[in-house]
């Protein structure tokens, strides 16, 4: 939710720019039609544009500070879990709201325990803090890289964004891509950091990137680790219901309608279960969507991605729960469309993607937004519950490259000889992608005792988890924004 964008520029007063802070905000209008606002301040500027989800009077942004040093000034995409209990913490601490968005408790939570507070959101986060008591910007995002957030160095500060759009709106950045851009564009590992735009780079999952007047530098606050599970199957289960339910029940909380994406999978008919249950307690009816295609049921042909049709799910899942269902029905025409194409790929900032499952989420996304501004989905869960087919194919778990490249190339087959001769040489994606593996699986720790069927296990989660699941969480936070 929301877009956000900035300048910091220590030789100059960016009060003087706003009509390039005005083109930097605009390009982040899909996502947030529901308001915007800029704010400067002698070398920070920060542009913001809101789809109002919590507090939705009270929670206009850029958000700002006034503290006896200086001025903290935010500008936040996202939403924090936790929000009501650190709340509560600062409340006891001292400090006092004038609002009820999550927002302005992140604010708050800065002036407290400064980049520290990021060890204590839960939730889905990109935002940028100015901290003017130190003349100093401060960038986070959260955990799993579930909202996006760029970059780039300018001689005397940064430029940053949600989107690549945000930052080439500004004349300093020069939008051009270089060989090592192409190739991070054409293979399917998303490495982390990077960006494809030369000089631009993302803000990691995980990380806060501070730059002051003696330069960048950055800081690892969570990663993913390697530890023995030591419960047995009945507390596994246990654990595992008990944080769904907390999971659900947190990304419920909105001032504005809700519903679930509902695929009739494993976890898409979990969650909606799950909180068609929760809403019931409330006396109310959860709203599930589906999208479909013409004659897909009727004509379904089995292949080696997909061995069933999934309406018949759907129906099942949306009958048993007593949801109010919706089936998004596309046809041929729509997804061939020129202005939906246009419109992926404005919204990608790239020419490449997953072609018409794109226009198709696209598609959804908009006849949602109809009736819904909050959307629950299961996206992600394969690589948490090791539910992708490549888990379980020999073939792709005996592979010394990511598992997925060998069971996409299996099914949709090489198309590299679209490119130039030369060109192809000079990318070498096949040592470019060796490279990207070989520094993906590095890091990846063994337990003691682990075999070796374990431990291959563990890469290829791990190997989805920090690679895989970036790629699908930036198609669906894109899509749904545009």
């Amino acid at each position: 939710m929301c877009g956000i964008t900035g300048w910091v520029s220590f030789d100059r007063d960016l009060s003087a720019e706003a009509t390039t802070l005005h083109a930097m905000t605009e390009t982040m209008a899909c996502r947030g039609p529901d308001d915007r606002g800029t704010w400067a301040e002698g070398p920070a500027a920060l542009g913001h544009r809101r789809l109002a989800i919590i507090d939705l009077p009270g929670g206009r942004q850029p958000m700002s500070l006034a503290t006896p040093e200086g001025t903290v000034a935010l500008v936040y995409s996202g939403e924090t879990y936790n929000f009501t209990e650190l709340r509560r913490e600062l409340t006891d601490r001292g400090h006092r709201f004038t609002t009820d968005s999550d927002t302005e408790v992140v604010l708050h939570a800065y002036v407290e325990w400064g980049d520290a507070l990021a060890e204590r959101l839960n939730g889905m986060y990109a935002f940028a803090l100015w901290d003017g008591r130190r003349d100093k910007l401060v960038m986070i995002r959260d955990r799993m890289g579930i909202k996006p957030f760029y970059y780039y160095r300018t001689p005397d500060g940064v430029l940053f964004g949600s989107e690549p759009k945000a930052i080439l709106a500004n004349p300093l950045a020069r939008p051009r891509v270089t060989l090592d851009g192409l190739r991070e564009l054409l293979v399917m590992i998303k490495t982390p950091g990077h960006a494809v735009w030369d000089g631009m780079r993302e803000v990691e999952p995980g990380t806060v990137v501070t730059l002051d007047r003696s330069g960048l530098s950055t800081r690892v606050y969570w990663r993913l680790e390697t530890r023995p599970h030591e419960d047995d199957r009945d507390t596994t289960i246990a654990t595992v219901r008990t944080l769904l339910d907390d999971i659900v029940r947190r990304q419920l909380v909105a001032d504005v309608p809700r519903c679930t994406l509902l695929s009739g999978g494993l976890d898409s008919s979990a969650m909606t279960a799950i909180a068609a249950r929760q809403l019931a307690e409330q006396g109310e009816t959860v709203r599930s969507f589906a999208v479909d295609f013409v004659g897909q049921t009727e004509n379904f042909v089995a292949d080696e991605l997909r061995g069933t049709p999934d309406t018949p799910f759907v129906h099942d899942v949306a009958r048993r729960s007593r949801t109010e269902h919706q089936d998004i029905v596309l046809d041929a025409e729509a997804l061939a469309d020129p202005a939906v194409r246009e419109h992926v790929i404005r919204a990608r900032d790239l020419p490449t993607g997953f072609g018409d499952m794109d226009a198709s989420l696209l598609l959804l996304f908009r006849a949602i937004r109809q009736k819904s501004t909050v959307a629950l989905s299961g996206e992600s869960a394969d690589e948490v519950f090791g539910g992708y087919l490549q888990f379980f194919d020999e073939d792709a778990r005996s592979a010394d490259t990511f598992p997925w490249l060998v069971r996409f190339g299996r099914h949709f087959g090489d198309d590299s000889d679209v490119l130039r001769t030369d060109l192809l040489k000079s990318l070498d994606l096949d040592a470019y992608t060796a490279d990207g593996y070989r520094t993906a699986v590095a890091g990846i720790e063994r337990l003691a005792g682990e075999s070796d069927f374990e431990f291959r296990m563990r890469q290829i989660c791990h190997l989805h988890l920090t690679r895989f699941v970036r790629i699908l969480l930036d198609r669906k936070d894109r899509m749904s924004m545009a």
